[in-house]
């Protein structure tokens, strides 16, 4: 099965920390003071689930969470974690196959699309797109290789996240049997369906990136 961590669910965090220390964490955590007082979230491939303990304590009540990941083994950990007052639904299941009639307020997606090809991280996020509410928030958390054009050090330091890169979807299809073979730049897919970016935060020299974008609500047809 593609895109499945179950060799590694057990070291994914030590391993995560040991290389990144907590920047992943980091930049997960600071999305949270975005999250409703009461509502829908879908998390997707959240992995051992340490951001429930977190949610819990930020909201640790009046949120249904929904909790996709394709690991089983994942989803196991997952359930050992205190999540506080909150409703959490666990779905072993990859999300090209998850359907829900509910439609949320808040998506997560953890370093999810960096396991994607091309072809089906574009099919994902319209999938996704589709479960999110008019106003709805996406957190949307994952690699960066290059800096902006702002950031002049981080673009002539790029060279290493290149390398880092190969490394790492190397170790990614040892480990999950990932599909993907190069980072693909979701930005434009935001933008293209007319999200707006309320914040941006960069991580580990910048190739950690954490944005919340706001889905726009449509204009009804006259």
């Amino acid at each position: 099965m593609i895109n499945n961590y179950d060799k590694v669910a057990r070291y994914y965090d030590r391993l995560s920390r040991l290389v990144f220390f907590k920047s992943q964490v980091n930049a997960q955590i600071h999305q949270l003071s975005y999250l409703p007082e009461k509502g829908s979230v879908l998390i997707v491939g959240g992995g051992t689930g340490w951001i429930l303990e977190e949610i819990a304590k930020v909201r640790p009540e009046g949120l249904l969470l929904v909790y996709v990941e394709i690991s089983a083994k994942m989803i196991a950990l997952s359930k050992k974690r205190d999540v506080g007052r909150n409703t959490v639904s666990f779905v072993n299941q990859s999300i090209e196959e998850f359907s829900s009639e509910m439609l949320f307020d808040v998506i997560c997606t953890p370093f999810l699309f960096d396991n994607f090809s091309e072809q089906r991280a574009e099919m994902v996020f319209h999938h996704l797109d589709d479960t999110l509410k008019q106003e709805g928030l996406w957190f949307h958390t994952d690699f960066n290789s290059g800096g902006t054009a702002e950031d002049a050090t981080a673009a002539r330091g790029s060279w290493w996240k290149r390398l880092f890169l190969v490394v790492m979807y190397q170790f990614f299809k040892i480990a999950g049997n990932v599909e993907a073979s190069k980072l693909i730049n979701m930005g434009p897919y935001f933008v293209a369906a007319d999200y707006k970016l309320l914040e941006e935060q960069y991580y580990y020299s910048r190739f950690i990136q954490s944005s919340v974008f706001q889905k726009q609500r449509k204009s009804e047809p006259i």
